[in-house]
């Protein structure tokens, strides 16, 4: 079995406590912001202050002004600026802002950096307290791109303390010093440099933790009642949260439930969920029922056959956007985060999930999601996916061609 590198973990937790949608999480969010005695680190795809996004902003703005230190890193792509008003309130309270990889107008398609995008959902409030997950700082009901919903984003976040958030805690501070670091054009930063970057900074309430990684990881080796920070990157955690997949579905032995926003997984997830299938497991798998984007929305389609050849359930979620990147297995192994199982996400963005080796949480998430499947999805039959008009067939054929391609190309040259 391949070794598995995760970042060090919880062996015991205080809570795990599992939310759905802007809902439950920015409420959450802002009394624990609201509660910050010292330190409050923020990561986010998207920052956008319409409707409940506000409340967050306001949380943060509240925390700079009683004399917390508050870092909040937006993605490049995903937030290309703040709007003028909080831009100015930010900076009227004291609170930091800093953009991961801000997109070049000319060679945005030829300069590695750019498709290298921020994409974890992360907040982590003084050292005891954080949040992960898919939801960004974005209204359940609002999207940027298509206005208002008729019903909610289908998304979740979970929220822990315990020894797992100093993991949380590090990760965050090493991006905000490197990040630091660049704008000062400094290319390699060394343990040294990251403490005097954090007191240059005037950051130097914050505790360094050592990167400890258990490369002798493996999924027997979950212990009842620990969770996991996984991460995907560049350097040390290329395919981490991906071999975390593939070791919890090989050792699956009666259910795996997979709902995931954009989903085109390669040859060894395909494989893999394939092989469980055979061996007798009820693999399920909750995706995308709504057209959003044409390259996501249409590539899926030609994995589904063989797929569904197989005996895997496949179920489109219809009235409103899936957003969710989680899954559960046997009822005791859970993840929640902000990873598609897409080459985007697995190959070049930046990623952060929580992996959660609990039964009782694990069963709760697959009731959420068993719900879901019931009440709010339809199910793809093999009979009308062979009925498909050829207009959408080959739609279909060329998204899935580009993608493939594509990603073949970026994997190659970056």
């Amino acid at each position: 079995m391949q070794k598995l590198r995760v970042a060090k973990a919880s062996t015991t937790f205080d809570t795990l406590h599992l939310l759905q949608g802007s809902t439950e999480l920015f409420p959450a969010m802002v009394a624990a912001i609201d509660a910050a005695q010292h330190s409050v680190q923020l990561e986010t795809y998207i920052f956008d202050t319409t409707a409940s996004g506000a409340e967050v902003a306001c949380a943060l703005e509240r925390a700079g002004q009683r004399g917390v230190t508050v870092r909040l890193v937006v993605d490049g792509f995903g937030t290309p600026k703040l709007t003028a008003e909080w831009s100015r309130r930010f900076q009227s309270a004291g609170v930091q802002v800093l953009v991961f990889e801000p997109i070049v107008t000319f060679g945005f398609f030829f300069l590695p950096s750019q498709w290298r995008r921020l994409h974890r959902k992360l907040c982590i409030v003084d050292d005891n307290l954080a949040f992960c997950g898919g939801i960004n700082i974005l209204d359940d009901f609002h999207d940027p791109n298509h206005g208002q919903l008729s019903a909610p984003r289908f998304d979740f976040s979970i929220r822990v303390t315990g020894k797992i958030v100093a993991s949380m805690h590090e990760v965050t501070s090493k991006l905000w010093a490197n990040l630091i670091a660049q704008h000062h054009g400094i290319k390699k930063v060394s343990e040294r440099m990251l403490a005097a970057l954090e007191n240059f900074s005037n950051q130097n309430i914050f505790t360094n933790y050592k990167t400890t990684y258990h490369s002798q990881y493996s999924a027997n080796s979950y212990k009842t009642g620990t969770a996991y920070l996984v991460l995907r990157d560049n350097v040390r955690n290329r395919s981490a949260i991906e071999r975390a997949y593939l070791h919890a579905i090989g050792d699956a032995r009666s259910h795996i439930i997979i709902a995931n926003a954009y989903f085109l997984p390669g040859k060894k997830l395909r494989r893999a969920l394939i092989h469980a299938a055979r061996r007798g497991v009820k693999v399920q798998l909750l995706l995308q029922g709504r057209y959003e984007y044409f390259l996501q929305y249409h590539a899926i389609r030609p994995v589904y056959g063989a797929l569904l050849s197989q005996g895997i359930e496949i179920y489109e979620y219809t009235p409103s956007y899936l957003h969710a990147k989680v899954a559960v297995v046997d009822d005791v192994w859970a993840t929640v985060g902000s990873s598609n199982l897409d080459p985007l996400s697995l190959l070049l963005a930046r990623e952060a999930n929580i992996v959660a080796h609990d039964a009782p949480f694990a069963k709760q998430l697959r009731a959420r999601l068993e719900q879901s499947i019931l009440h709010q999805s339809q199910r793809v039959e093999p009979e009308a996916l062979a009925k498909r008009p050829w207009s959408q067939r080959v739609r279909d054929r060329i998204a899935y061609i580009f993608m493939r391609t594509g990603l073949w190309f970026l994997s190659k040259r970056y």
